[in-house]
């Protein structure tokens, strides 16, 4: 059964990707177009061209390499076998256990206790925890939510996830651009007000939206794949109250990790839960909800 469901996940994380990638594309394709619309109609579809290109170059790079921005922002460094030599243990016994590839293995300067799992595939991952984790976890709830990540890798929950980290992001940098963008030529071309006009409000409607758009694709990362690793990685450890008693301690926690909200999701708990207003729309379950699952297996 845990097969099965596995491989149903996977499936779903793949086409999330795909759909993504898409939606993207197509996002960007019609932000040339527009912005062609409002500076020159004629040159339209010139611009569209090259937002073809920029949008085919970008998704591209983001791809192949989203692994490493989003390691970038969270100005994480990789680990060494002087100084992180259990943690490298850790990680490579879980990955025989779940019969993927050992993850490059990275580390946040924080105190606070948390850890995520980014890459393309289970051949291109990186699992990066904080120091603070390292600091405040015993043995066996580090293995907890090394398995948790872990499980993330081998069920391709890390595709979808940082691709929304990366994709998202620039989604909404063009989106703000583009606001401004209106602003100026509405300001600067007062022969086509009326059509600039038009524009200005479908531009401002998207930068009202480009927040609530994050959230939206942020929730839809969902919820479920928090519980599923958790329960594949209690699987993989066979003893769940080593996860259970890491997300004790991180319930306890009150600071917060300062990181893009488009990354906040990829972490076994939301680093900026002191701002979290409802749990309604929360990228994470509640810990507690967490902790009654897995001490009730």
């Amino acid at each position: 059964m845990r097969k099965a469901n596995i491989q149903d996940e996977i499936a779903v994380n793949k086409l999330k990707s795909a759909v993504l990638i898409v939606f993207v594309v197509l996002f960007l394709l019609f932000i040339g177009w527009v912005l062609g619309e409002v500076y020159d109609p004629t040159m339209a579809y010139f611009f569209l061209a090259l937002a073809g290109i920029f949008s085919f170059f970008f998704v591209f790079y983001s791809y192949y390499n989203s692994d490493k921005i989003v390691l970038r922002s969270v100005k994480a460094r990789p680990a060494n076998k002087k100084e992180h030599a259990y943690l490298m243990n850790v990680v490579e016994g879980l990955a025989i256990a779940a019969k993927i590839p050992v993850p490059r293995i990275y580390v946040m300067e924080t105190d606070a206790i948390n850890a995520f799992a980014t890459g393309r595939n289970p051949e291109n991952s990186v699992i990066c925890v904080t120091t603070g984790m390292m600091k405040k976890l015993n043995r066996s709830e580090i293995e907890g939510v090394i398995a948790h990540e872990m499980s993330h890798i081998q069920n391709y929950d890390i595709r979808f996830a940082t691709l929304v980290a990366v994709l998202v992001g620039i989604v909404v940098i063009l989106s703000d651009m583009f606001r401004r963008n209106l602003w100026f030529s509405r300001g600067s071309r007062e022969e086509k007000e009326s059509s600039s006009s038009v524009l200005l409000i479908v531009g401002i409607i998207f930068a009202l939206l480009a927040p609530i758009f994050v959230k939206i694709v942020q929730l839809a990362i969902s919820r479920k794949r928090e519980f599923l690793a958790d329960a594949s990685g209690a699987y993989l450890t066979r003893y769940p109250e080593g996860l259970a008693s890491a997300l004790e301690k991180i319930a306890k926690e009150e600071g917060i990790i300062k990181v893009n909200g488009a990354v906040a999701p990829l972490f076994i708990s939301n680093p900026l839960k002191a701002r979290q207003i409802s749990n309604l729309f929360s990228t994470h379950p509640p810990i507690e909800e967490r902790i009654k699952v897995l001490r009730g297996m």
